[in-house]
């Protein structure tokens, strides 16, 4: 099981000058990607936390919006990834685009987005997914699927199909502020791209090119 990479390489003199700008150009081109069947939803990333103890855990989630400020995803706050970075905001980000030979690996820290970001979002999400963020306490046990079912079809009695659905107070965004973007792309023989911005105190980023 061993795929030989020929794409194109990635040159120093080839980036923009901001990680947030760089992840925009391969952004659009994973979604162009997309649209040609070749990778299924682009924005799905491997998110990483530890907990207080440093035990990890990964999930993949659904980037939302990116900025010159960073990523933003959204979650229970009652989950295992939001429990992680209450006690422990340290977090890691995997874009694997591996149909075109790419991958984005971020690290950071997670910061919660302001209610209003948060209800304005919730607000463009589909009536059922608004009512699947009431009805799930997400990563808490369950004895059955049929009591989150049930939970569901009541929320749907009370809130139908039109009707405004509350901001649940339990559920909000993450940003994602980067502290290092690494650009990696697929070589011969093994001989991989590895470009990653590292942040600077003075607001700036460093480049470094990474051996394979």
């Amino acid at each position: 099981m061993r795929a030989h990479y020929r794409a194109e390489g990635l040159d120093e003199s080839s980036l923009a000058a901001h990680p947030m700008e760089q992840f925009a150009h391969w952004f659009k081109q994973a979604a162009q990607a997309a649209v040609a069947g070749m990778i299924f939803e682009p924005n799905a990333m491997i998110v990483s936390t530890a907990d207080a103890d440093g035990r990890l855990s990964s999930r993949t989630v659904l980037m939302k919006q990116y900025d010159a400020k960073g990523f933003v995803f959204y979650t229970n706050y009652g989950s295992r990834k939001a429990r992680d970075l209450a006690a422990n905001p340290h977090i890691s980000l995997l874009f694997p685009w591996h149909p075109m030979a790419r991958q984005v690996i971020v690290t950071g820290t997670a910061h919660r987005t302001g209610r209003d970001e948060t209800a304005a979002y919730f607000r463009t999400r589909p009536h059922g997914s608004q009512l699947g963020a009431w009805a799930s306490a997400q990563s808490s046990v369950i004895p059955t699927r049929a009591g989150l079912d049930t939970a569901y079809e009541e929320l749907g009695a009370r809130y139908p199909e039109g009707s405004e659905v509350p901001v649940p107070p339990h559920w909000g965004g993450f940003r994602i502020v980067p502290e290092t973007v690494e650009f990696w792309q697929g070589r011969a023989n093994r001989l991989h791209d590895r470009l990653r911005y590292v942040a600077l105190p003075d607001g700036t980023w460093r480049v470094e090119r990474l051996s394979p």
